[in-house]
């Protein structure tokens, strides 16, 4: 600590160098954690899936619909615990850009396969009692100040309209929250029987089922038996993990990882450029001073490591700064809600992002303090005279 100002010193010798130095380390790491804001609000479902848990879809599409009767063959498959089933609804609330997942479920079979989506027992027992009920997740009834009691009008592009009305109508009955941080709370669930009831079309068709096993390392093979009992029939299935599923809804957009890894790494690469020059400047220019602590007494390895200290309070001023900024604007809120479910920053980032500060420092002074180390006395004094 006592040399401390030895190297805050060093860091005020050239203000302006050092300040867009450390500017652009502090864009660098908000950029990154941004980034990876964004991959976990894309790719947040994959991580969040349960690995007791499958899901049978259309084998030629997940547009295309299966009959709402497979229920009970599914349920007949050695190893099923349970099944429920889902079917994209798609409805707009005012206006098309106002998106949110809405979809209809059965309750009972729905709450027990997804024990992260919390509600009270009198928000149960309302769903349970209300046929026009439905539920809503906490950042949606947020989002469009939505509160328990209030009646939602929906219009559906796939479905059209409800026999009878002119438009859908739910009553909210409950509002979700998650039961770990990411879950998405985005969505919107009503009742099947209500929506069975009133469509026009395609009726006993739903979308795709969710499977709970008993035992996860039985997956393979009873996902093999489910597709094969469905075999050579008019509606052939494919059943896949939750994790693969999701990661077949992210990966639409593209590889998220890859193309985060690609911007991150030519980001990082420029800046290591940009601080490596600006520590080999630094020690040039106070060869002179470098040379008089050695004479009075400085190790070769002090010399050194004051350099890379010089280097690494460079990068973490930055980095722990852009970190810090991003996480306090990521906390605050979501900024598109209709495009990300999810927008949180996973501690696992801002841990790579503490790494990556500390790594950056290293590096960019590693050359520069090595320099500094293996510099003469006579020769320094030298070449500051």
């Amino acid at each position: 600590m006592k040399f401390l100002p030895l190297v805050w010193a060093g860091l005020k010798r050239k203000k302006l160098r050092t300040t867009l130095t450390v500017l652009s380390i502090f864009i660098a790491f908000m950029l990154f954690a941004f980034l990876g804001a964004l991959q976990e609000a894309l790719s947040g479902g994959v991580s969040m899936a349960g690995l007791d848990r499958l899901i049978v879809r259309h084998k030629v599409s997940l547009i295309q619909t299966l009959p709402e009767s497979y229920t009970g063959r599914i349920q007949a498959v050695g190893g099923v615990a349970a099944v429920c089933h889902q079917s994209w609804f798609g409805g707009i609330y005012q206006d098309p850009k106002n998106f949110f997942p809405n979809m209809p479920v059965v309750p009972e079979a729905f709450l027990g396969m997804f024990p992260e989506f919390v509600l009270t027992d009198a928000e149960k027992q309302a769903w349970l009692g209300t046929r026009t009920g439905a539920i809503v997740g906490r950042s949606t009834a947020d989002r469009f100040k939505w509160k328990i009691g209030d009646r939602i009008p929906l219009r559906s592009p796939i479905w059209g309209q409800p026999l009878g009305q002119s438009q859908w109508e739910f009553e909210i009955v409950g509002i979700y929250d998650g039961a770990k941080k990411g879950t998405d709370t985005s969505q919107f669930f009503f009742r099947y029987d209500y929506f069975e009831e009133a469509r026009q079309q395609e009726k006993g068709q739903v979308g795709w089922f969710t499977v709970r096993i008993a035992d996860p390392d039985q997956a393979a093979a009873i996902a093999a038996k489910i597709d094969g009992d469905f075999a050579n029939s008019p509606y052939e299935t494919k059943t896949e993990p939750e994790g693969a599923f999701a990661q077949g809804f992210a990966q639409q957009i593209g590889d998220i990882a890859s193309i985060v890894m690609a911007v991150v790494a030519a980001v990082f690469f420029t800046i290591l450029l940009v601080a490596g020059n600006t520590m080999v400047q630094s020690v040039r220019e106070r060869t002179e001073e470098l040379g008089v602590l050695k004479a009075i007494g400085f190790s070769n390895f002090l010399v050194l490591v004051l350099v890379l200290l010089e280097s690494c309070c460079i990068a973490m001023l930055g980095g722990f700064g852009g970190l810090g900024l991003a996480w306090l604007i990521i906390a605050s809120g979501n900024p598109i809600p209709s495009l990300l479910p999810v927008f949180i920053l996973p501690t696992r980032s801002l841990v790579a992002g503490a790494v990556l500060a500390v790594a950056l420092g290293i590096v960019a002074g590693v050359l520069p303090a090595w320099q500094a180390m293996r510099l003469r006395i006579a020769e320094a004094l030298r070449r500051g005279g």
